[in-house]
């Protein structure tokens, strides 16, 4: 096992890398108590070779890694890759390309919904991983051998994935949807948050254009306090107290303390100070530069009878197919179906809507009807169907 301290050491793995036509990467962080994630270790192996990167280490530059990660001739593998791309992207400043995903991959290919990397381990290598180290302190060292086995088996089990699951792409001729899943992952907008548009991760119901003024802009004040801190972004301020502080806006210390979201005294805290400015510009401003509520789209409920149709038939779409279902379409791409037959979701785009989005909309519309068969849900011409 080989654990490269030193940027010599590493340079010279990244050039024998670098001759391969793909490299398998993982990486083990910390992010309990701050907003980045810690980098602790990468993980990387090719075909026949596999390391452990520490750069935690005094006499390392990552920058060899970095152009590894930038070669466009060599894929990087990766398994549920967004969290580790994301750390790479806050190191470097540039998506790693081109990548393959495996959690991805094995959804398209019906291993399952977001399958888990021991669960592909189990069915497609046949061993089993000890987990017993998953829960660790990464940051600490020295590491133990067995922290460095656990680690190093995150890639080296990875090689067989990765090769398994080409095949069955290339035997099911899925390269095309692997490839628009793909493209969301090496896209840098995935993982650069910015500031003014964290509003849309608050859940919180607002009807009146000052309201959601007010989320935007306390939701963005948030978000830059928890970057600029490094903290995590509840630890700044829950959700529930921005819904409450959008809604209830005070403007003052004393107005803090009738709010039942925010601990008793954060009236006179220096963050309150900032919030109470922040809501002041916002009663400010002139009723013209408000944001507007989106109209509620009017149709059937997307929870109602037309809805659970689609439903079934996106169901019995990825079972035949062998496919998971959130491959093919998200819960809220059958509400907006429901709603619009020109909805801007993936599911009526591409493969997605001659695979399904095409006789979805023929259901919706009364030209299409389901039928349970011994051999499950079949779709019925409505011209067949008995008045």
């Amino acid at each position: 096992m080989q654990v490269i301290t030193s940027t010599r050491a590493l340079e010279a793995f990244c050039k024998d890398a670098a001759t391969y036509d793909f490299v398998t990467v993982d990486t083990e962080f910390l992010r309990e108590t701050t907003y980045w994630p810690k980098l602790c270790l990468i993980q990387a192996a090719t075909t026949d070779r596999a390391v452990i990167i520490d750069p935690l280490a005094d006499d390392i530059d990552l920058a060899p890694f970095a152009e590894l990660l930038a070669d466009r001739h060599v894929t990087k593998v990766f398994h549920a890759a967004r969290q580790d791309i994301e750390i790479f992207v806050k190191l470097f400043g540039v998506v790693p390309h081109p990548i393959f995903d495996t959690q991805v991959a094995a959804s398209v290919c019906g291993h399952g919904d977001s399958v888990s990397y021991d669960n592909l381990v189990r069915s497609v290598v046949g061993e089993q991983i000890d987990k017993s180290s998953r829960f660790t302190d990464w940051s600490h060292r020295p590491l133990t051998e067995k922290q460095l086995t656990y680690a190093l088996a995150d890639v080296t089990h990875l090689r067989d994935i990765y090769a398994q699951l080409r095949t069955e792409i290339d035997k099911t001729r899925r390269g095309a949807w692997v490839a628009d899943e793909m493209a969301v992952l090496e896209s840098i907008d995935t993982y650069i948050i910015q500031p003014e548009v964290a509003w849309k991760r608050v859940k919180a119901r607002v009807n009146k254009p000052r309201d959601l003024a007010a989320l935007q802009a306390i939701a963005a004040w948030r978000e830059r306090r928890a970057q600029e801190n490094d903290q995590p972004r509840g630890r700044i301020l829950k959700d529930d107290a921005i819904a409450e502080l959008a809604i209830q806006r005070p403007t003052s210390p004393d107005a803090f303390e009738k709010l039942r979201a925010v601990p008793r005294g954060y009236g006179r805290s220096s963050a309150a100070a900032e919030l109470i400015a922040v809501i002041k510009s916002v009663e400010a401003a002139d009723k013209s530069s408000l944001p507007k509520i989106a109209e509620r789209p009017r149709g059937p409920s997307p929870k109602g009878a037309v809805g659970d149709l689609l439903r079934v038939w996106l169901k019995a779409v990825a079972d035949t197919n062998g496919v998971a279902t959130r491959i093919i379409a998200s819960s809220d791409d059958i509400d907006a179906i429901v709603l619009d037959d020109n909805a801007d979701v993936p599911a009526l785009k591409g493969w997605r809507r001659k695979l399904f989005g095409e006789k979805a909309l023929a259901i919706k519309h009364g030209r299409l009807a389901l039928a349970a068969t011994r051999k499950g849900v079949v779709e019925v011409p409505v011209d067949l169907v008995d008045e």
